[in-house]
């Protein structure tokens, strides 16, 4: 496992950090989401205090978060119904 020695600028901080190689992407796609936010959010509340912003990005990602954990254990439970369905027309037909 290769790791990348990168800097990851949110808000207007950098950040170093040593990730895998394979991950480089996704936490700069992570980084650059969470800068759009604050930018939405420093806009829309006309908020410059970066904790603040920092806070409110928190939250909105951990809601996202949490909705999208809910989303897939409804869709599980959903497919694993119509799998049971399927299982006992195959035994009813057998």
């Amino acid at each position: 496992m290769t790791e990348l020695s990168i800097k990851i600028k949110i808000g207007s901080r950098e950040y170093p950090m040593k990730v895998p190689a394979e991950e480089e992407a996704r936490i700069r796609e992570a980084g650059k989401r969470i800068n759009e936010k604050l930018r939405f959010y420093q806009e829309q509340f006309q908020i410059d205090d970066k904790q603040d912003l920092l806070a409110m990005v928190a939250i909105d990602s951990y809601v996202q978060l949490l909705q999208s954990s809910e989303t897939r254990q409804v869709t599980d439970e959903t497919a694993m119904e119509h799998i049971s369905k399927l299982n006992q027309l195959i035994s009813d037909a057998l």
